[in-house]
Formats: structure tokens, C-alpha cells, sequence
């Protein structure tokens, strides 16, 4: 038997014809990373309930309350990089990720609002930031999905620590504290908005001149 020519063997081809190129297995949607996604709404109510024991002036419930929080806020940077190391990124995770997020700073800063102890103003600037971003993933998804960028994690990050300085029982000579806090959140909200509306102004448009519509 003779041996294949170079050239057929340096494209893959057999006696047979074409070698077969094995498609890629498909992500479940359920996956570890999602299902930690799904956990931080779970934990939403929990850390609602708790934040309100006392009408939020039980320090125990208080700090527990603070805890709940810290706990999911966690698991938003651990599914990011369980998806990414393991390869389970997927479409739901996508857009079930910052949306989980959303509900959990959300309800937060609704909590916090409630309680009187952070003005209405703050929490309806990061709502409305947040709420618009949420509908403008769903603008775009025929044509793709915009991913986080460095100034969305920092924004995330920002809002997180301000929050949780909020949460906790501390005495009232750590107001500068968490007033220099929220400010930097509310700043990173405003910045990182304006840039999330640009970025998917542009992906609609490609979208629409490579599909004509």
C-alpha cells in the first residue's frame, strides 16, 4: 500500500476522504457556575428578612444581614471564575449573572432606603442605571451580548464595599467613611452606564448592517 501524498496528509485526508472534525460538546445550562448564580437569588429574601429583624436595629440580625450579603456578593466573583476555568460560560449566565446582581444591590439599597438610612436619591440613580443597562442587554441580544468591562467590575466593587459599610453596626464616626464610598460607587454607576449605552448603541448598529434589518 502506498503512503498518501504530503499535501493530503497535511489536510487531514484519509483513503476514506476528510478526516471528521468532532463538533464541540454543547455547555449545559446547568451548570455549577449558573447554579451559583441561581444560589445569590436565593439568598436575596434571606438577606432581606434578616436586614429588617428590629425594624434593622438588632445588631446580631445586623451583622448577620451583613454577612448574608457579603456571602453573595461572593459567589459573584467565584461563578465568573468557575465559568471561565471550566469552560461553563453560557447565554443564561450572561444575563442571569448581572441580573442576579442587580437584585441583590438592589435590595439592598431599597432596604437601606426603607430604614432611612441612605437617601432615596442614591438608591433611584443606581436603579435607574441599572434597570436601563438590564434592558438594553435585551436590546441587543440578537446581535450579541456585551460582556463586563473593567469599569462595570469596578463599579460592582465599589458598590459592594460602600453597601456593606452601610450594613454594618458601626458608631456614627464612620459616616465619612461611608459617604466617600457611595460617592465613588455613585460616580463608577454614572461613568460605567454611559459607556454600557455607547458600547450597545455600536453593537446594534453592526448588528443591523451585517444582518440588513
Amino acid at each position: 500500500m502506498s503512503a498518501l501524498p504530503s499535501d493530503a496528509a497535511d489536510e487531514g485526508l484519509t483513503h476514506d476522504g476528510p478526516a471528521q472534525v468532532p463538533e464541540p460538546t454543547p455547555v449545559p445550562t446547568l451548570n455549577v457556575a449558573n447554579l451559583l448564580t441561581l444560589s445569590r437569588l436565593v439568598l436575596v429574601p434571606l438577606f432581606v428578612a434578616a436586614l429588617f429583624v428590629g425594624d434593622g436595629h438588632d445588631t446580631t440580625w445586623r451583622a448577620i444581614a451583613t454577612g448574608l450579603f457579603a456571602i453573595a456578593s461572593a459567589t459573584d466573583q467565584l461563578d465568573g471564575w468557575v465559568a471561565r476555568k471550566y469552560g461553563l460560560i453560557t447565554d443564561f449566565g450572561k444575563i442571569a449573572d448581572p441580573i442576579a446582581d442587580k437584585a441583590l444591590t438592589g435590595a439592598a439599597l431599597v432596604g437601606l432606603s426603607v430604614l432611612g438610612e441612605l437617601g432615596w436619591w442614591v438608591t433611584i440613580v443606581i436603579a435607574v442605571r441599572e434597570i436601563g443597562v438590564t434592558l438594553l442587554r435585551f436590546w441587543v441580544i440578537r446581535h450579541g451580548v456585551i460582556p463586563a468591562s473593567r469599569g462595570g467590575k469596578a463599579k460592582t466593587m465599589a458598590q459592594i464595599a460602600a453597601i456593606v459599610a452601610y450594613l454594618l453596626p458601626l458608631p456614627a464616626g464612620a459616616d465619612p467613611v461611608r459617604w466617600a464610598l457611595m460617592g465613588l460607587a455613585l460616580v463608577l454607576t454614572v461613568v460605567t452606564g454611559v459607556d454600557y449605552l455607547v458600547r450597545a448603541v455600536r453593537l446594534r448598529a453592526a448588528g443591523r448592517r451585517v444582518t440588513g434589518s
